[in-house]
């Protein structure tokens, strides 16, 4: 079994940072996708960024483009350097895990994902 454990939300100014990681546990798959959604009040989860394990791909949604950065600390660690934030920002942030490689036509879909975190909130005050 896999469990991702989210750390690092809070709340923070617009124009301000914050880092958020993703611990993951237990069984080690190669050829992992791992990356970010977020749900905020009110409105469906929605993807934010994703990096497959394998070759380093990225996705950004456009709305976090030159704002977020994903990096891979360590062989079980993904970090979402978020820049800039702003009040649209503000959600519960989930880190997803997938077994396999997602591809390009199915990374922002939630179904694509087998892992999910607990969340944590990240909230942007005007």
């Amino acid at each position: 079994q896999v469990q991702l454990v989210e750390s690092g939300g809070g709340l923070v100014q617009a124009g301000g940072s914050l880092r958020l990681s993703c611990a993951r546990s237990g069984r080690a798959f190669s050829s992992a996708t791992m990356g970010w959604f977020r749900q905020a009040p009110g409105k469906e989860r929605g993807f934010v960024a994703v990096s497959r394990w394998s070759d380093g791909t990225t996705y950004y949604a456009d709305s976090v483009k030159g704002r977020f950065t994903l990096s891979r600390d360590n062989a079980n660690t993904l970090s979402l350097q978020m820049n800039m934030l702003k009040p649209e920002d503000t959600a519960v942030y989930y880190c997803a895990a997938a077994r396999g490689i997602v591809s390009g036509t199915d990374y922002d879909r939630e179904e694509a994902y087998d892992y999910w975190g607990q969340g944590t909130q990240v909230t942007v005050s005007s």
